[in-house]
């Protein structure tokens, strides 16, 4: 991964809250994972970003390296990796999602 891409990466996580990078977009989704992501994103109602990493193929790649995590979609929040969709699904259904996030859902 180059500096660029990796300085562009660092922006997008510090600069939002809440950063999904997935394939596509929240209203339209590009596989199922993304999907389900946005889902449980939506249902807690909170404000949050996506990347669309089908859209630019540096970010694409840049952010399996960047997270050390091999799949998309990625949560970030706050700064922070938090997962994948099945994390995030693990982590909706016991509550700790919505506390980390900050959700009123």
């Amino acid at each position: 991964m180059t500096d660029d891409v990796k300085n562009r990466i660092d922006s997008i996580v510090k600069d939002n809250d809440i950063v999904l990078f997935m394939k596509g977009t929240a209203l339209f989704p590009q596989c199922g994972f993304s999907s389900r992501a946005i889902a449980i994103l939506d249902h807690l109602g909170v404000p949050f970003e996506t990347v669309d990493v089908l859209a630019d193929q540096d970010i694409r790649q840049g952010i399996k390296e960047y997270s050390d995590w091999p799949t998309i979609p990625q949560l970030y929040v706050k700064g922070e990796f938090v997962g994948g969709s099945d994390i995030m699904m693990e982590m909706f259904e016991s509550g700790e999602l919505k506390e980390l996030v900050g959700a009123d859902a």
